[in-house]
């Protein structure tokens, strides 16, 4: 097999991102086989991997990428939710609830602090 370029696997990784737009998730993972072969390194081609696998329903590839791209960026929250997003999916739901939290801990967006169940109900009766 002849060597990538660098320009090759970034025309794969934008042709990779636009196939999972396209609900293509397949196609995707395809692209960044040889891409992680490269680069095993490459954070963001690996997040987009599992989101990829997550798609495309392979949840236990999903699972080892995700964990992948937490140990090399424990902070990075999207990835605590997607897992707990995989696992929960996965009908794991204890994992996934402590994935849920340490997500809306890192970053308060709203749909991450709903699903870790740290929102107060809006509508709450006084004694």
């Amino acid at each position: 097999m002849a060597e990538r370029s660098p320009e090759t696997n970034v025309i794969d990784f934008r042709a990779a991102e636009q196939l999972l737009a396209a609900r293509d998730p397949r196609g995707a993972v395809q692209l960044l086989d040889p891409v992680i072969a490269a680069h095993p390194e490459n954070t963001a081609a690996r997040l987009l991997r599992a989101r990829a696998f997550f798609l495309a329903a392979q949840l236990r590839p999903a699972e080892l990428e995700f964990q992948i791209v937490l140990e090399r960026e424990p902070d990075n929250a999207f990835a605590h939710f997607a897992l707990a997003r995989t696992l929960q999916r996965a009908n794991r739901p204890e994992e996934a609830q402590r994935h849920f939290r340490l997500a809306a801990a890192l970053d308060p967006r709203p749909e991450y602090i709903e699903a870790a169940r740290f929102a107060l109900p809006e509508d709450s009766e006084e004694a």
